[in-house]
């Protein structure tokens, strides 16, 4: 069973979210909150696997939340999984700078959020490829650090090009000819290598090494 806590201020959104999220069986949501400081306490007193974080909220919001949920020793193993819209793109780079597991829109289906709790708390990290658009158009605004990236082989900057345009290890599997095995295999290898939390962190190293460029697909 996977363990959840929502945070998310509007209570009619709150409950929707919780009906999807558990429709399967396979995931409990073990605590709520409304804002923030909220959201920490209830992490904190039940040690769920992953939290659903809202952005824009009272008292403290998704950013400043994830932020010391990731950095404190207590809670660094909790996985945070952004749930946003699309005019927050700014706030979800700094969310994901945070320490993030990834980010998803709010009008996603049930399925597709399962299988997001799913897949974050396992340690892979999920990006809506239509919001990872977005950010991408936002990092070209960006420096670029093209030396994240001069120790990685061919075929992991391949891999890391993917992930960054919001690939799953499925459809990166299937275009490079690998096994899902194998991609998990590099996916995991270039979190290593490039000091990553996870998956949705590798997004931000794809275009801020300048190896993924806005509007390239």
């Amino acid at each position: 069973m996977i363990r959840v806590v929502l945070v998310e201020d509007q209570p009619l959104v709150r409950a929707g979210i919780a009906l999807l999220a558990t429709h399967d069986g396979d995931i409990e949501v073990v605590g709520e909150a409304s804002d923030g400081l909220a959201g920490i306490a209830a992490v904190r007193a039940r040690r769920p696997d992953v939290v659903l974080m809202d952005l824009r909220m009272p008292l403290m919001d998704g950013i400043t939340a994830t932020e010391q949920l990731t950095r404190s020793a207590e809670t660094a193993d909790v996985r945070v999984l952004v749930l946003t819209t699309f005019d927050e793109e700014e706030d979800v780079l700094a969310a994901i700078r945070a320490g993030a597991s990834g980010y998803l829109l709010k009008d996603l289906d049930g399925p597709a959020l399962r299988q997001a709790i799913r897949d974050v708390a396992s340690g892979d990290g999920v990006a809506d490829p239509s919001l990872t658009s977005m950010l991408l158009r936002h990092a070209g605004r960006s420096a670029e650090r093209p030396e994240l990236i001069e120790a990685l082989s061919a075929r992991e900057r391949e891999v890391l090009a993917l992930i960054g345009r919001g690939y799953s290890n499925v459809e990166i599997a299937d275009r490079l000819v690998l096994s899902p095995e194998t991609t998990r295999t590099y996916a995991s290898r270039l979190r290593t290598k490039l000091g990553a939390r996870d998956r949705a962190q590798l997004v931000i190293v794809a275009y801020e090494s300048g190896l993924v460029v806005p509007g390239s697909h």
